[in-house]
């Protein structure tokens, strides 16, 4: 059976970000992690979303790896390719947005595509091509201090015009409010000019769901996961997706419970102070973690042994800004990152050989070296703990649920209010 959307992300997070958003919407959505094998098994399955870790790595490989996710989507005759990225349209001058979207819409045959990383509930609205975060600019947000990609540019034409040599244009708010129709004749008015990328302004949901709806006839679709709300209509429009369908129905899954969190974000700390407290909770000290390398998950699992049950235990190596800069500037910002994934992931592992079976994450490169250490291949997409992160279940006969959680998504009671749903 033909998939009906076929979905390549760039991090762990927000591939779940946006298969929450497809199933809420009834598509039957089961997300990858990385390239899937030939042999994966999509009976009743409406959407894959590809979960790929290539936001941050360089911008040939990122082309590379999203070629490849593109090419096994293709041999499972896709009618729409989307490519997903951060709401916060996370991305250095050099890209990789700019370059991922160019590659896939050569490789897609399309024309022209648009560009809209907005999420109004979570806060990113997009106003005559300048995005905000809540109140705020993107530039005067907490992204501006982000230690991989810094965003110190709210005007996303001029962002994505640094990434691309192609044209870039803008659908501004009075077009897209006035609904699909209005939006596609201003993409085809751009496109007649030259212009193959478009960045479309989003203040509310009303405003995403006109833009799916505008973009049918695209063979490339890029943006947040907001866009993807009225994609599904589409389908279902053509007679091509039932309605009356749980999307988000899991198998139960019964382990110990656990928190893993890697992210620095401001509300990913403050979802960590919450906890204290009410968990028991090993906060990893850089000083440890430099003498003992991934050797120091020996320490954390020997101290989780008596801990673990219904209750989670929290592995913290969440920190705030400059603490994180210190130990970046100790020894590599490349090397931070890769020793706090590697102790997270070698401490995931640890866990699930001692009977966790229920594991939350917080942070994009966290949630996807967490993955791998379980070595899981697909996840089945579940109920929504908050917007943008669901509750998962992997498609192994001892099912794992995970949910994966992008640093700045989620209310303080995030961590406690997860396992309540699940």
């Amino acid at each position: 059976m033909p998939l009906l959307l076929g979905a390549i992300a760039d991090d762990f997070t927000g591939a779940s970000d946006l298969a929450n958003t497809l199933v809420k919407s009834g598509m039957r959505t089961v997300q990858t992690i990385g390239i899937p094998p030939d042999d994966l098994e999509l009976d009743d399955i409406d959407a894959v979303v590809v979960a790929l870790k290539s936001r941050s790595i360089p911008a040939s490989d990122a082309i590379a790896q999203s070629l490849e996710a593109y090419r096994w989507l293709e041999g499972r005759s896709v009618r729409q390719t989307f490519f997903k990225y951060c709401s916060t349209f996370d991305s250095t001058d050099d890209g990789n947005i700019g370059p991922v979207a160019d590659a896939l819409l050569e490789a897609a045959g399309g024309d022209t595509t648009i560009f809209c990383p907005a999420f109004p509930e979570n806060g990113r609205q997009i106003f005559n091509g300048y995005l905000f975060v809540g109140d705020v600019l993107l530039s005067e947000s907490s992204m501006r201090n982000h230690p991989l990609t810094p965003m110190t540019d709210p005007n996303l034409v001029r962002v994505l015009s640094r990434q691309t040599p192609h044209k870039v244009g803008l659908i501004a708010e009075t077009a897209v409010s006035q609904g699909a129709a209005k939006i596609r004749e201003s993409l085809n008015a751009l496109t007649a000019g030259g212009v193959r990328h478009a960045i479309v302004d989003a203040a509310t949901d009303r405003d995403l769901i006109e833009i799916g709806h505008a973009c049918r006839d695209l063979k490339l679709v890029t943006g947040g996961s907001g866009i993807a709300m009225g994609l599904p209509d589409n389908f279902r429009a053509a007679g091509l997706l039932p309605n009356g369908i749980q999307a988000d129905a899991l198998p139960p899954v019964a382990g110990h419970a656990a928190i893993l969190s890697g992210s620095c974000s401001e509300a990913t700390r403050g979802q960590v102070t919450h906890m204290q407290g009410r968990v028991p909770v090993w906060q990893i000290v850089p000083d440890d973690a430099v003498e003992k390398g991934v050797g120091l998950a020996d320490d954390i699992l020997d101290w989780a042994r008596d801990k673990l049950g219904e209750t989670p235990v929290l592995v913290s190596a969440t920190a705030a800004p400059e603490q994180v800069r210190a130990l970046q500037d100790r020894i590599g910002r490349d090397e931070a990152g890769s020793l706090m994934e590697g102790i997270l992931a070698a401490t995931a592992s640890g866990l699930y050989a001692r009977g966790a079976r229920r594991i939350v994450s917080a942070g994009g490169e966290t949630s996807g070296a967490v993955v791998k250490a379980l070595d899981v291949r697909a996840l089945r997409i579940g109920p929504q703990i908050d917007p943008g992160v669901p509750w998962t279940a992997s498609v192994e006969r001892d099912p794992i649920a995970l949910a994966m959680k992008s640093g700045n998504f989620g209310t303080a009671d995030f961590f406690e209010k997860a396992f309540g749903v699940l």
